[in-house]
C-alpha cells in the first residue's frame, strides 16, 4: 500500500544542483511513460541550467521529502512572446503519484510564473492511450485543449497542446 507524503517534511527549492541529474532521470524513468531519448532530454535541461544559469531560460521547482527528491517541474518563458511560458516537465516519482503532489507542484509553478508576469502556460503531451492520465491531470488543473497536431511524434501519435490563462 502506498504511503502519502506528509506535508511537515516537504521542502521546496528552485536551484538545481549536480546531484539532481540522476534523480530527475530516476523520476521520469519511474513513470514508465518516456522513451530513453525523452529521459535524456529531461537530464539535458538541468545540465543546461547548471552550465548557463538562469540565462538558459529553464526554471525548476523541486519538491523533496527527507532530502529525497519526490517530484519536479521545469518551465520557462517562450522566446519572442510577452508572458507566455512552456511547462516542459512535471513529474512525480511513481510511488508518490496519486496523493496530490503533482497538483501542489503545478500550483507552485503557476504562482511562480505569475510572479514572472506570465499570462499563459502551455503544456504538450501525446495522444497515446497511456497518456490519458496526463491529459486528465492537465484538465483537472484547468488547462484547455488548444490544438492537436496529427502524427507529430510518430504516425498515429499526435501532439496535444493545452493552455491555461493565469
Amino acid at each position: 500500500m502506498k504511503k502519502a507524503t506528509g506535508n511537515s517534511d516537504i521542502v521546496w527549492r528552485e536551484t538545481p544542483c549536480e546531484t539532481d541529474e540522476k534523480r530527475i532521470k530516476d523520476i521520469v524513468v519511474s513513470s514508465g511513460f518516456f522513451s530513453e531519448d525523452e529521459c535524456e532530454i529531461a537530464v539535458e535541461l538541468v545540465q543546461e541550467r547548471l552550465q548557463k544559469g538562469i540565462s538558459s531560460g529553464y526554471h525548476f521547482l523541486f519538491v523533496e521529502e527527507k532530502e529525497q527528491m519526490k517530484g519536479y517541474a521545469c518551465f520557462g518563458p517562450i522566446p519572442g512572446t510577452k508572458g507566455s511560458f512552456d511547462l516542459y516537465w512535471i513529474a512525480v516519482e511513481n510511488s508518490f503519484r496519486g496523493f496530490g503532489l503533482g497538483l501542489k507542484i503545478m500550483e507552485k509553478v503557476e504562482n511562480k510564473i505569475a510572479e514572472f508576469k506570465g499570462r499563459q502556460i502551455y503544456v504538450e503531451t501525446s495522444s497515446k492511450e497511456q497518456y490519458q492520465p496526463t491529459r486528465s491531470f492537465y484538465e483537472k488543473c484547468g488547462y484547455k485543449k488548444a490544438a492537436e497536431l496529427s502524427d507529430f511524434y510518430s504516425p498515429g501519435d499526435n501532439k496535444i497542446i493545452y493552455v491555461k490563462n493565469i
